[in-house]
């Protein structure tokens, strides 16, 4: 169930009107991979919904394209390499991902288009020119990455707390 509303989200999100890389697909990337014990599940569901929502979109070049699936994937990696930690490492795990996805997109932008000199000044040129996305990216990723573990973190405590009320209130028969 929860495949299928993380592949609505990230749709949604992709679609409604949104600043440019303000998405939901970083979050849900780092989220598969710390929540999904199925590895190869954590994997798919980001790329899906970036191959589904391309699929509509439009596909681009493919060295970009392949960029950005990478830039995924090392983030449900990030997700994985941090599932035994606080579900808090959350945050600042999304802000490096953000990073590596901005550092590994624009190095491949710089590197498969004519937009900017084949120089270390084009290269810097480029990753100067990309700071609005990255600003957008890096909001989109914490507000999202704070949205997603913070409500299965507040059901897993919500649930927890019942089952203990429960549990004294048959067991004593008062709460």
């Amino acid at each position: 169930m929860i495949y299928y509303l993380l592949i609505i989200i990230g749709f949604l999100t992709r679609f409604v009107p949104h600043y440019a890389n303000f998405t939901a697909i970083g979050a849900i990337a780092l989220f598969s991979g710390y929540y999904f014990n199925n590895k190869k599940i954590a994997f798919i569901v980001p790329i899906f919904v970036m191959l589904l929502t391309d699929l509509l979109i439009g596909f681009y070049q493919w060295e970009l394209l392949l960029s950005v699936y990478v830039s995924f994937s090392f983030i449900v990696l990030l997700g994985i390499i941090i599932k035994k930690r606080k579900w808090l490492w959350s945050l600042p795990v999304s802000i490096l991902g953000s990073l590596l996805f901005f550092l590994i997109t624009n190095y491949a932008f710089w590197q498969f288009t004519v937009f900017y000199p084949q120089t270390m000044e084009g290269l810097i040129s480029c990753y100067i020119a990309a700071i609005p996305f990255f600003k957008n990216a890096l909001a989109g990723d914490i507000i999202y990455t704070l949205i997603l573990f913070s409500s299965v973190e507040a059901v897993r405590l919500l649930s927890a707390n019942n089952y203990s009320i429960r549990k004294k209130i048959f067991s004593t028969g008062k709460i």
